[in-house]
């Protein structure tokens, strides 16, 4: 007996102190990793002076509208047409910025190691990039609607509602594509300053070109609504759409956003972070 119990002992010393088994830490909840990712769009510097060029932007254009635009046109659309536009050039320059500053800041190193799931984290600002660009809308139209009624009361008419669900369900549909279509060249491309300038180029510099082709090319005037995004999605802002511009919109969509994008996050997936 003596024996047996010295050699357990000794065993027991030579293996060291027992280990304790170490649980296994919880994921990062849902809530708290959108809440992280939307406050990182807007306390950068960059996306700050964005959100303030926002707001600067859209009390010009709301004064604009009282001060140049004849009485008969001071109608709820023009105010929230007014409004939407700054919004909708400056809001994907931050979609872009929310997936690139992660490479750019070198802060992805950090982000993918407390969220090892890189799907989950592109996930949020996805997510995030959809709710900001409906949000942005209401927040226009709420606007219009207060510059409406301002507007119409110094002029001395009577205010014109003249938007309807409809409408509004389509402008808010368009503000998200645009949204997306800068998140897509954010995660094609990782790079603040080439998602900005393709974002230019997609934003501007295609449609004049766009417009050229049409302009001497029949064919292309035709059919330009099933090859370019941006022909195909403009009627959204001011017309009814038939089933033939949805089915347009459908096809460039997939054309200019979902395969970018599938691309774009197959390579981001597996890139390494440095």
């Amino acid at each position: 007996m003596s024996t047996t119990s010295t050699t357990t002992t000794v065993d027991a010393v030579l293996a060291g102190p027992a280990r304790r088994e170490r649980s296994a830490p919880a994921p990062i909840p849902t809530g708290r990793l959108l809440g992280v990712e939307l406050r990182k769009m807007f306390d950068t510097r960059s996306g700050f002076w964005l959100m303030a060029s926002i707001v600067i932007l859209s009390v010009v254009a709301t004064g604009a509208v009282i001060i140049f635009a004849p009485r008969e046109e001071l109608t709820f659309n023009a105010f929230a047409s007014a409004v939407g536009i700054p919004m909708s050039v400056i809001l994907p320059m931050i979609a872009v910025l929310a997936v690139t500053s992660e490479w750019s800041q070198r802060t992805g190193l950090t982000t993918f190691t407390l969220v090892p799931s890189r799907g989950r984290v592109i996930g949020a600002k996805a997510a995030l990039t959809v709710a900001i660009a409906a949000t942005s809308m209401v927040v226009a139209l709420g606007v219009g609607a207060l510059g409406n009624l301002l507007g119409t009361a110094i002029a001395g008419v009577d205010p014109t509602w003249d938007i309807s669900a409809t409408q509004f369900a389509q402008i808010v549909l368009a503000n998200v594509i645009g949204m997306m279509g800068g998140f897509t060249l954010g995660v094609l491309l990782r790079s603040s300053a080439a998602g900005i300038i393709g974002y230019f180029v997609w934003s501007f510099v295609l449609p004049g070109v766009s417009g050229a082709l049409a302009g001497v090319q029949q064919w292309w005037a035709d059919h330009a609504a099933w090859f370019d995004l941006n022909t195909a999605y403009y009627p959204l802002f001011d017309e009814k759409m038939t089933g033939e511009m949805w089915a347009q919109l459908g096809v460039t969509s997939v054309l200019w956003l979902v395969l970018p994008l599938t691309a774009g996050l197959w390579a981001l997936l597996r890139s390494e972070v440095k």
